[in-house]
């Protein structure tokens, strides 16, 4: 099961410092309780969702405290900038389904508030 499995290389000169690891070519291997392919499978997705939803989710919060930050400041532009794309954030968010559509309108109802309150 340790062979090599051919990867694309974007730079031979950049690439001679990466120590490139050998793959398993079966990703089914998983280690857990499953034992029926499909439930292996599943696990396999599962993780991989968690791990784009938590990238996004991450991406939101990061957005929230810069909104949240600005307006500590009493900066309005700024404020009003990151509220901008902190909500296009949010609403992507919502539509990759990581967040329920009622959530992200709370959240974005307040901190359209709290930037309209410095305002």
């Amino acid at each position: 099961m340790n062979e090599y499995v051919l990867l694309r290389r974007p730079c031979p000169a950049l690439m001679e410092h990466v120590q490139i690891k050998p793959r398993v070519e079966n990703r089914l291997e998983v280690y857990r309780l499953a034992n029926i392919k499909s439930a292996k499978k599943r696990i396999l997705v599962a993780e991989t969702r968690t791990a784009r939803n938590k990238a996004i989710r991450s991406e939101v919060k990061t957005a929230i405290k810069k909104v949240d930050a600005a307006v500590a400041a009493k900066d309005v532009e700024a404020a009003k900038a990151c509220l901008k794309a902190a909500i296009s954030t949010m609403s992507k968010a919502t539509s990759k389904g990581v967040y329920h559509k009622n959530t992200t309108s709370r959240k974005i109802s307040r901190l359209t508030k709290a930037v309209n309150s410095i305002a």
